[in-house]
């Protein structure tokens, strides 16, 4: 398992892109919206394995915009990269932490991704993503 991305909720996605290109001097390498988890992402390269991932909710029932609305812009998670999710997902649930899904889903660039619960895992949304072949 390395460390492959933090996720930080933005109110606006073209307003965030901007000041990270300031910050890090660079743009990004990658967008796409998510229809079916109500997101819109951008990703910058902040490393030669590390990123940052920009999302903004596309409704008002978005996960996203639910977690602005309750917390405001910050970071919302951070990220895992595993070989193998569902033996990660397995081995973590024997450990005591608490899913937020029953299986994983297709995520941001087509990689699979699982969810544990803040209140199991010291306050941070972990997730776990799987690059599929």
């Amino acid at each position: 398992m390395i460390f492959d991305h933090i996720g930080i909720a933005v109110k606006n996605i073209e307003v965030a892109k901007k000041m990270y290109e300031k910050i890090l001097q660079t743009t990004t390498y990658f967008e796409e919206t998510l229809e079916s988890q109500k997101v819109k992402v951008a990703f910058f390269k902040t490393g030669q394995d590390s990123k940052i991932e920009l999302l903004e909710g596309i409704s008002l029932d978005s996960p996203i915009s639910k977690f602005i609305e309750k917390k405001g812009e910050g970071i919302h998670h951070m990220a895992f990269l595993v070989k193998d999710i569902y033996a990660d997902i397995e081995r973590m649930k024997k450990e005591g932490f608490v899913p937020l899904q029953d299986a994983p889903r297709i995520g941001a660039a087509n990689k699979l991704v699982f969810f544990f619960h803040p209140k199991s895992t010291g306050g941070s949304l972990i997730e776990l993503c799987q690059t599929q072949n």
